[in-house]
């Protein structure tokens, strides 16, 4: 689908070499090109391995044996739905375990959150969610790379923005 896009876009602008400048892709695929180049700032080299959803399901169940969490009790397919949520909000396992108060279930999430972001800084990779969340970090942080990318993009198209997350809303 990008491809095609910027296939589209050099026809209609009558320019094949305007197809190479263009940036068309998903926010994670947008998100991965930034990090490679600039993920270092936030202590990810460039060939950071990124977590599918198996890789992030067999981390999270390790976590949860290693705190001693019960999946019968707290399955891990939920544990990964409420980080993934925390994640698209912007939120760190700081900010989660802030915001689970006394709630006993929230409280174990965050715990495993933790640990689960632990290990995955330390194995050097990320998941899906981090990828939008890494990126929009390191623009805040690094106002440099963010105004060049503002320079750089003059012109920006979401498709279907009307399902957006906060965290895809704040990178755009």
């Amino acid at each position: 689908a990008a491809k095609e896009i910027r296939e589209r876009l050099a026809a209609a602008l009558g320019d094949p070499s305007v197809s190479e400048e263009i940036w068309a892709g998903t926010f994670h695929a947008i998100c991965m090109r930034i990090l490679r180049k600039h993920g270092y700032r936030l202590g990810y080299p460039d060939n950071c391995t990124i977590y599918d959803t198996d890789d992030q399901k067999k981390l999270l169940s390790s976590c949860m044996k290693q705190l001693n969490i019960d999946d019968k009790q707290l399955p891990v397919k939920s544990v990964q739905n409420a980080i993934s949520r925390a994640k698209d909000r912007m939120m760190t396992p700081d900010d989660f375990a802030a915001e689970a108060g006394r709630d006993f279930r929230a409280k174990q999430i965050a715990r495993i959150y933790e640990a689960y972001q632990q290990i995955l800084r330390e194995s050097n990779a990320m998941d899906f969610d981090d990828l939008i969340m890494q990126t929009v970090l390191l623009l805040q942080q690094y106002p440099s790379v963010r105004q060049a990318y503002q320079d750089r993009f003059r012109y920006l198209s979401v498709d279907e923005f009307q399902d957006t997350n906060v965290a895809q809303l704040r990178l755009t």
